[in-house]
């Protein structure tokens, strides 16, 4: 070999194993709540998976489907309140934001491409790839579930911020300056996403009703005289709520697609 082709050879073989030293994929490790995954991103690194050990693959594979598994079974109660696991629920789901959804875009490419390899046609590791896949969906819908609980917890917390506001501005529109006590004008109503529902008077009282819904209780206001008091007509108030009309209603969100509060207008009541 004369000294130009040894040359060459020098540089090709360089060149290779710079080349196997660029594709070599480090594992990347996830963690989520007491879960933790290991996994390659071959794609990234410009390696082909095929190439890997199988029982690397298998490892990583059910490793991954390990952490899914857990999330979706701690994220489960997500959409029921009444749970004791409604709060994990949701802190869970908080901690995926923003991660878990680039874990799941890895994990799809590789069951992608795994399953162009000639040793995804064992047992184990088909099982693997279809319980992936399966997961992997399950998760996906998963998490736009909880895109859309954090967009309907944020809705529900700016219409709290502003209901103070509404109420003011309702009442500066339909009560009078010295509101009769006994006159049953009814200035604004307000429905909870719990179900609970207000409707508020000139004079100060409320009906209430609960989550639960029941009979309308009238509460009235501190400081009352005797004398007012027997100005007051429960069945009256009770009444003019009963009669006011739903779609006037100051309702929170309950759901994403929930339109905003209507313009309210003086309704139901009178003497």
């Amino acid at each position: 070999m004369n000294f130009k082709s040894r040359k060459l050879w020098m540089i090709g073989g360089l060149g290779l194993a710079l080349g196997g030293c660029a594709t070599k994929v480090v594992p990347v490790k996830y963690n989520l709540g007491l879960s933790r995954a290991e996994y390659r991103d071959y794609a990234k690194a410009g390696a082909n998976i095929c190439n890997a050990e199988p029982r690397t693959v298998e490892k990583e594979l059910g490793s991954v489907n390990k952490l899914l598994t857990d999330f979706l079974s701690s994220t489960e109660q997500v959409k029921n309140p009444q749970s004791v696991d409604h709060g994990r629920a949701l802190e869970t789901l908080k901690e995926a934001e923003g991660s878990l959804g680039k874990v799941l875009d890895v994990y799809q490419t590789n069951l992608g491409a795994v399953r162009k390899c000639d040793f995804a046609k064992s047992k184990t590791l088909s099982e693997l790839a279809q319980k992936g896949t399966e997961l992997l969906e399950q998760s996906r819908a998963r998490m736009t579930e909880g895109a859309q609980l954090s967009a309907l917890r944020e809705a529900q917390r700016k219409w709290e911020e502003g209901v103070p506001q509404r109420e003011k501005t309702a009442r500066q529109t339909w009560c009078a300056k010295e509101p009769e006590v006994g006159n049953t004008d009814l200035y604004y109503a307000r429905k909870f996403a719990d179900g609970r529902t207000e409707w508020l008077f000139c004079d100060g009282h409320i009906v209430q009703s609960g989550t639960q819904g029941g009979e309308p209780t009238l509460v009235a206001p501190e400081g009352l005289s005797a004398r007012d008091r027997r100005k007051v007509k429960p069945p009256r108030y009770i009444e003019a709520a009963n009669g006011y009309p739903v779609e006037e209603m100051d309702k929170q969100p309950t759901g994403i697609a929930e339109p905003s509060p209507p313009a309210h207008s003086s309704s139901a009541g009178g003497n």
